[in-house]
């Protein structure tokens, strides 16, 4: 983005602009701005303010390539708001929303336009999100769910079989991910179109102009997203939007740092902003995702051959995000909130600190925090990846789309009941790891299915009205479906299905595709009150070790008192239900060898790989502050009032 993009116009007269806007009858009067010239600025090392985006000195959007861990980070503090973004780009633009005085839905909207444009490979418009809302006047926690849909015409085995009622049809083409059958019905433009109703206060039509601006103007390409757009060229080459976007004239991808413009993304962003997410929905554009998406050979020269999506501009038309009740409930003396169904998320992070209240965490805090990352004590891994097995375990059998699939016994009462988690917490042996766990035994005749979940992205938001966002928002795997329309991707979303809707036993799985459904995610944006006020807000990226890193996040502040940024920067650990304890190795600098060789005693198979979360975190402190955290494994920047 150009510096004249940013000074253009001074943030006073960008307030006279917005309050003298209106909004479907929404005044924005009496909005909180902030008047502070160096506010949403970056501090240098050597204590200066930078602009980020203006490719000056010490700019933190400056590309590099993508690497595994960045050293050195401390935790930011402000005192009126604050963004936590994986990305520079998307941070600034959430910021200077909210120093126009906008809400924590208004910068949230303005976030994910951006995150759209310059981290594709982990978000796109068209995918699928949650989020916690907190709000200061009620103090209550709302989950608003923009998960994708199923077309109505699929079954059971829409990802498994071409001729879903064919038991002898061969599988999608070239596979269930690049074939049409993986996009879903996207929600993620509903489900802010419907928070901003309720929430908003600056004007729809504003939050996308940061946005625009850069697709229009151009960016530098970060390393993540070069990466990306190497690893995937081969599929990506199918498509010829996706090759006039990432790719040059003569077919080699666009690298590290290149200047990337995106005319078509700016288009679709113009026309979300005159028509809501009816621009989505209906009309032309929605013409053109269907037809996209119901492609049935590649734009390669030899028009590989795809398996179309069933997806109907009806069922576009038709999809609504829902508004559900959080998953809420007590760890010590803090109430923490999560994603209902079909997030299986908040249920798997409340049975895990369930689980957990029966030991004593606090005697296990971390060593080497003065450095980077800090180093998990053996007795707190096996813990923590004991009582995850256990979680993850119900989760697998019990949990998906309950509009759907009722979850057993009571449902959430059931699962969460105290002396449920206690006897659950009775499976764990103190010096031994179990490999495995089997699910709390309920009745039900389901069967187990685990899936994988890939490209995600996390924002924290808190706004100058003390409202809370936490949203995680995703593509699904690296560059989703590969598919690419007006400038943006379209998801894989409904491979999170299960693919086999039947397990080795020939019981019908509860995460098996259906017509209207929404597959499982994995995907729990969190919020954390004590005494009913927001303390906390966090999530995390990452597939289905999501729980993991928001578990040690949480953990890490509520028995360990470790603030935001040294959370994120700890080894992550974990486990879900195998035999396989994870213990992160992208923080190459630190000897992790004593802890292996403590859990190898107590039986657990380690994992070393690098794990790339990205946690973002803001705390309110007990003076009222606000301290922000986010992941050294991405690129990701913390920015509120004044210079951080």
């Amino acid at each position: 983005m150009t510096q004249k993009t940013y000074l253009a116009m001074s943030i006073s007269a960008l307030a006279l602009l917005m309050s003298a806007c209106n909004d479907d009858n929404k005044k924005t009067t009496h909005l909180k701005v902030d008047q502070n010239p160096y506010s949403c600025q970056s501090k240098t090392v050597d204590g200066g303010q930078v602009v980020v985006g203006s490719d000056v000195a010490g700019d933190p959007a400056a590309p590099e390539p993508a690497s595994g861990y960045r050293a050195g980070l401390t935790a930011k503090h402000s005192d009126q708001y604050m963004v936590v973004a994986n990305t520079p780009l998307a941070t600034k633009a959430g910021c200077e929303v909210l120093r126009a005085g906008g809400s924590a839905i208004d910068a949230a909207i303005a976030v994910q336009a951006v995150l759209g444009l310059v981290e594709p490979q982990s978000s796109t418009i068209a995918g699928s999100t949650f989020m916690l809302y907190f709000d200061a006047k009620t103090k209550q926690v709302s989950a608003y769910d923009g998960r994708e849909t199923a077309p109505a015409l699929a079954t059971p085995y829409y990802l498994s079989r071409q001729e879903q009622a064919d038991e002898s049809s061969s599988a999608p083409v070239p596979n269930a991910r690049r074939s049409g059958r993986s996009i879903g019905v996207p929600g993620t433009m509903r489900m802010f179109e419907l928070a901003h109703q309720e929430h908003g206060k600056l004007p729809w039509h504003s939050l996308y102009d940061d946005a625009i601006d850069l697709a229009e103007d151009g960016f530098k390409i970060p390393g993540r997203l070069a990466a990306a757009i190497q690893s995937n060229a081969n599929q990506l080459a199918l498509d010829a939007n996706a090759m006039r976007t990432f790719f040059h004239p003569d077919g080699t991808p666009r690298g590290v740092g290149e200047r990337m413009t995106n005319p078509e993304y700016a288009q679709t962003l113009a026309a979300i902003a005159r028509q809501g997410a009816d621009a989505l929905h209906q009309g032309p554009i929605a013409a053109r995702l269907v037809a996209k998406a119901q492609q049935t050979v590649g734009d390669d020269a030899a028009q590989t051959p795809i398996t179309p999506s069933l997806m109907t501009l009806n069922d576009l038309a038709n999809y609504k995000a829902l508004k559900r009740q959080a998953v809420c409930s007590d760890y010590r003396d803090y109430q923490v909130c999560g994603m209902p169904p079909p997030s299986s998320g908040g249920i798997a992070v409340a049975q895990t600190l369930g689980i957990l209240s029966h030991y004593n965490l606090s005697q296990y805090s971390p060593s080497a925090l003065s450095g980077d990352g800090g180093i998990p004590h053996p007795q707190a891994v096996h813990l923590i990846s004991e009582a995850e097995r256990l979680a993850y375990a119900d989760r697998d059998l019990y949990v998906a789309d309950s509009d759907f699939v009722a979850l057993p016994a009571q449902g959430l009462a059931s699962l969460l009941d105290a002396n449920y988690l206690r006897l659950r917490s009775l499976h764990i042996d103190l010096d031994h790891s179990m490999g495995t766990a089997s699910a709390g035994d309920f009745g039900l005749a389901q069967g187990v299915m685990a899936t994988p979940e890939n490209g995600t992205t996390q924002f924290t938001i808190v706004d100058a009205y003390g409202n809370v966002a936490s949203v995680t928002s995703t593509v699904e795997g690296s560059m989703g479906s590969y598919h690419m329309v007006d400038g943006f991707l379209l998801s894989n979303q409904l491979t999170d299905f299960a693919a086999n809707p039947i397990d080795a036993q020939g019981r019908w799985v509860a995460n098996r595709v259906e017509g209207n459904k929404r597959p499982r995610s994995t995907m729990t944006p969190m919020l954390v009150l004590k005494d009913n006020n927001f303390y906390l807000a966090t999530g995390s990226p990452g597939g289905s070790a999501i729980i993991q890193y928001v578990v040690k996040s949480l953990v890490a502040d509520l028995d360990w008192q470790l603030d935001p940024q040294q959370a994120a920067n700890l080894v992550n650990f974990g486990a879900n239900n195998s035999a396989t304890t994870n213990v992160d190795g992208s923080n190459t600098q630190l000897d992790l060898s004593a802890l292996v060789a403590a859990l190898q005693v107590k039986g657990h198979r380690i994992s070393q790989g690098a794990q790339t979360s990205g946690i973002a975190t803001i705390r309110r402190d007990a003076n009222g502050r606000y301290v922000g955290g986010v992941d050294p494994r991405r690129e990701g920047l913390v920015l509120g009032n004044g210079a951080l």
